[in-house]
């Protein structure tokens, strides 16, 4: 990419110069050292673990020639140019969108946030639009992808990128002829002002449950994070059977939207059948009843087709013509997938990893069967404590059969893990199992289920890893069950 002039890209930002002059050509943008080049400006930020303040020196060896910080480094050689900012994060958003010219603002940007959902909506809107004749992009946690393409543009964090990544995927969109770019924007993101600045022409809320407080602390932050998405949107698309609706309604700079199945709302959902093909449902919206049918099964995804309708809706086009669209939706690999087998036993593969999700999934896949449930799932190491007996509540209440086992451990001890979901499964007197082997968990659910059974793998769908320490070892809960059932 040709260089931007220094002064060009701090426009938009309070800064202070500290050392050198600004009238220097800025040839690459990085927080991480491994990406440095020749020319480049490295910014400093600062999150819960790692402060790049201490990398400053290596930086400028491997070639920066700025350097953007929020407090004073010694020992920095005159030639460097030292910018000083009060919050390096929002600067490095401000800075990115200056730096890739703001490819957000020439995008139709469509930001899905909320605790459950978001992949499954951002994917369903993207397809929609694709259907409906436009080039979209989609950024999340599966994938970056430009229709079904993979982008080019590296994908370093798992769902919202960091600022730098997310204007260059958005660049990288445009240039290859996208109107659309749709996605997911997570409490982390917002908090830690990965999307600062940007404007989103729609804001999608899912819902607010219990997850991630081992970085916001309290559900009350945790809501605040997802309330700033509707502060930067023209249009906000709210699940208005979720208590905070009435926040965003109140607090937001948006015109809302509403979408439900037990409250009153502009978009709603009555007399739903669910199938194992899908759900069909009437939609009542401005006084008028219509048929959907939509091609994913679950109660959940009676909330999800309405957010994508609702969604489009306000983007203009015409409902008949979403209607149709939406049989044309593909399923979101790891949310509910249904791995098809000959043994009659319905196997769910799903990223469920918080309390209400793991419920809406027990009681979504034990409505579509006759015989028992077992749910096979563990806890992520190093995340959110207090969430790991609440699942395993949930899952002693709607299955028949637990059997715990081990996620992504991290740096925590699975077995420490295990037993603190097992206190969850303990108050409720669930029957479960624990197998620390992930693989084996999954082959002895496999093993006892009979015709007309289900087997729920949950906590990981579309990953293909666990993460064990700081090793990355391969692991695949679909490829298990295929590997097992064709056996």
């Amino acid at each position: 990419m040709i260089g931007k002039k220094l002064v060009d890209l701090l426009a938009g930002v309070d800064y202070k110069v500290l050392q050198g002059k600004i009238e220097h050509e800025v040839k690459h943008i990085a927080w991480d050292t491994r990406t440095m080049v020749e020319g480049a400006l490295f910014i400093c930020v600062k999150n819960r673990n790692v402060d790049r303040h201490c990398f400053a020196q290596e930086a400028i060896k491997q070639g920066a020639t700025i350097l953007m910080i929020e407090h004073e480094i010694d020992q920095v050689p005159e030639k460097v140019t030292i910018i000083q900012v009060d919050d390096s994060r929002k600067a490095m958003s401000i800075i990115a969108q200056n730096y890739y010219e703001k490819p957000g603002e020439a995008l139709k940007m469509i930001g899905v946030t909320g605790t459950n959902g978001k992949t499954s909506i951002t994917h369903f809107i993207a397809q929609a639009l694709s259907t409906l004749g436009e080039k979209t992009g989609v950024i999340g946690t599966i994938r970056n992808t430009l229709e079904g393409e993979k982008l080019k543009t590296k994908k370093i964090n798992p769902t919202t990128p960091d600022a730098i990544e997310l204007q260059a995927s958005l660049k990288e969109m445009l240039d290859k002829g996208a109107t659309y770019g749709v996605m997911e924007v997570t409490s982390s993101a917002l908090a830690q002002n990965r999307v600062y600045g940007m404007a989103y022409q729609v804001g999608v809320f899912t819902n607010l449950t219990q997850d991630h407080l081992e970085e916001h602390g309290t559900m009350e932050a945790y809501g605040a994070a997802k309330l700033k998405l509707f502060k930067n949107c023209r249009i906000g698309i709210v699940n208005q059977d979720d208590l905070m609706a009435e926040k965003i309604k109140q607090e937001g700079h948006c015109k809302v939207i509403t979408y439900g199945i037990d409250k009153k709302a502009d978009f709603k959902a009555e007399q739903i059948h669910q199938g194992l093909t899908g759900v069909d449902f009437k939609l009542i919206y401005l006084g008028k009843q219509y048929s959907v049918n939509f091609p994913v099964p679950g109660r959940f995804s009676v909330y999800n087709a309405l957010a994508t309708i609702a969604t489009l809706v306000s983007l203009g086009y015409e409902l008949t013509n979403i209607l149709e669209a939406l049989h044309w939706i593909n399923e979101v690999p790891g949310r509910f997938q249904i791995i098809p087998n000959t043994k009659g036993v319905l196997v769910v593969v799903d990223y469920a990893h918080s309390p209400d999700s793991l419920k809406q999934l027990l009681q979504t896949t034990k409505d579509l069967i006759s015989g028992k449930l077992t749910v096979v799932f563990g806890c992520g190491g190093d995340r959110d404590t207090s969430k790991r007996a609440e699942m395993g509540t949930m899952a002693g209440a709607y299955s028949d059969l637990t059997i715990i086992t081990s996620d992504n451990p991290r740096n925590e001890k699975p077995e420490q893990i295990m037993a603190d979901i097992e206190k969850g499964i303990l108050e409720v007197k669930g029957r479960y199992e624990m197998i620390k082997n992930r693989k084996l968990a999954i082959v002895a659910a496999l093993a006892e289920a009979e015709e007309g059974d289900a087997v729920v793998i949950a906590g990981k769908g579309h990953e293909t890893y666990q993460l064990i320490g700081n090793q990355k070892w391969h692991l695949d809960d679909c490829e298990i069950v295929s590997n097992y059932l064709n056996a």
